[in-house]
């Protein structure tokens, strides 16, 4: 081949090489760890939100848009002021944990663009503690019932989030803040009650004690009843012979005289 049969294919190629250099950055993308992508079609299909391309590298079409999507964990933290069941003024500091749901970041991009953490998780989050809290007064939010009310909570951001895509991982009511007056009272009340409680409990434990000596004092009591019933004269006498037969086999000296006791029983006077 000559020179001039191969300069157009030179020349070709050049130019094919220096339109795919310029091209590069629309054939070829790149996703990182943590993040997600769709493709967005311009000449048709639009949002293609069933296809999501997970971390790694991949080509499209020049005139093809990718959406990059951010899918870590996300940690959101609300302080807020709520009202009470009974219109007191309580502040809230709430923690919570989220991520997009990976297979459906399609939707969550068409709904909320980028910014579902400001525009959905917040919003909810507010929205829940508010709505929550309404239903209980100060004192239970602040103590008896604040495991009951942080689970109420969180079932219910969690059901929203999840049908908008996004997983809940963990809620926390970090603080509750009363007004010091409330809380003070609210503190005092709990005080006492459990001072009533140790109180209530050592009545019980003397009670249950007093109760332990009488059954056993009638138990022993029927026991001495049983045994004197059964102790008869002739058992006596009987026992008696029994024991003066045991000390007249003994080497030792002693004196013993028959028939002088209580009921004819042997009377022992001494030995040595």
């Amino acid at each position: 081949m000559d020179n001039r049969r191969l300069l157009p294919i030179i020349v070709i190629s050049v130019i094919a090489l220096i339109v795919l250099i310029a091209l590069s950055s629309s054939i070829f993308y790149t996703l990182d760890p943590g993040e997600r992508g769709v493709l967005f079609k311009k000449f048709g299909g639009g949002l293609d939100k069933e296809h999501v391309y997970e971390p790694g590298f991949h080509l499209k079409a020049p005139w093809n848009e990718l959406i990059k999507y951010d899918v870590t964990e996300q940690t959101s933290e609300e302080t807020m002021d709520v009202i009470d069941k009974n219109g007191l003024s309580i502040n809230i500091d709430v923690s919570v944990r989220f991520r997009p749901v990976y297979d459906s970041i399609g939707a969550l991009y068409e709904n909320f663009r980028n910014g579902y953490s400001d525009k959905l998780v917040k919003q909810e989050v507010r929205s829940s503690v508010r709505r929550i809290t309404g239903k209980y007064v100060a004192e239970e939010i602040y103590s008896t019932k604040r495991s009951e009310v942080e689970l109420a909570i969180k079932q219910d951001i969690e059901d929203v989030l999840k049908n908008n895509n996004v997983e809940m991982r963990a809620l926390v009511i970090r603080s509750i803040k009363l007004p010091e007056q409330l809380k003070a009272a609210i503190e005092t009340k709990l005080k006492q009650e459990q001072e009533a409680l140790a109180y209530q409990f050592r009545l019980d434990k003397e009670k249950s004690e007093a109760e332990r000596k009488r059954i056993a004092a009638e138990g022993e009591a029927q026991a001495n009843k049983i045994v004197n019933s059964s102790l008869t004269p002739n058992l006596l006498k009987m026992r008696g012979i029994e024991a003066t037969l045991k000390l007249a086999e003994s080497n030792n000296a002693k004196i013993v005289v028959i028939g002088q006791g209580d009921e004819g029983l042997p009377l022992i006077l001494g030995n040595n």
